[in-house]
């Protein structure tokens, strides 16, 4: 057996703990800790495609959906019609929805042929990381905040993420009707 001097030891118990612990971020999908049901959501601003600041905290009173897509991603393109629908008729209820772009600049003209036959605003995230709500891995992703702006739908929860009608009647209209 191999003897070796004692900082050489210490320092590759070092070397491989940090090894191990940068790989552990790495290892598993990025989701936020902190995302918990019934508890105050994490704020967030829109940057929109027409220049507007939309705050989440902002929206207090409302029922906020927001939605994590991308232009190449086929099953956003799918349920961005119903989304749109759906929020344009439960406007007046209080529906605001905002959709987070995970595009790049170069694709800011795909995303704009999207959000301009969509009811809600649409702007790009500009990376994949949503402040509070962790790394998007997987689009389309949603999220619901109440009328009390706590977290009432948690997306990463959801096997089954892409929004159909009985999902959104099962989810926001119960929040709609409070």
């Amino acid at each position: 057996m191999r003897s070796y001097p004692m900082e050489f030891e210490l320092s590759r118990r070092r070397f491989m703990q940090a090894t191990l612990a940068a790989g552990a971020g790495f290892a598993l999908p990025a989701q936020a800790n902190e995302l918990r049901l019934g508890q105050m959501a994490p704020p967030l601003v829109l940057n929109s495609l027409t220049g507007e600041k939309i705050a989440t905290r902002d929206l207090l009173g409302n029922v906020v959906l927001l939605t994590f897509l991308a232009s190449y991603c086929e099953p956003c393109r799918d349920e961005l019609p119903l989304l749109s629908a759906y929020a344009e008729a439960n406007a007046a209820r209080g529906l605001r929805v905002l959709g987070f772009a995970l595009d790049g600049p170069e694709l800011i003209g795909d995303v704009k042929k999207i959000a301009a036959k969509l009811s809600f605003p649409v702007g790009l995230l500009g990376n994949p990381w949503a402040d509070g709500y962790g790394r998007i891995w997987r689009i389309p992703v949603s999220f619901v905040i109440g009328r009390d702006g706590k977290l009432a739908y948690d997306g990463w929860l959801d096997k089954q993420p892409v929004w159909n009608a009985e999902s959104l009647h099962r989810v926001v209209d119960p929040l709609l009707s409070a």
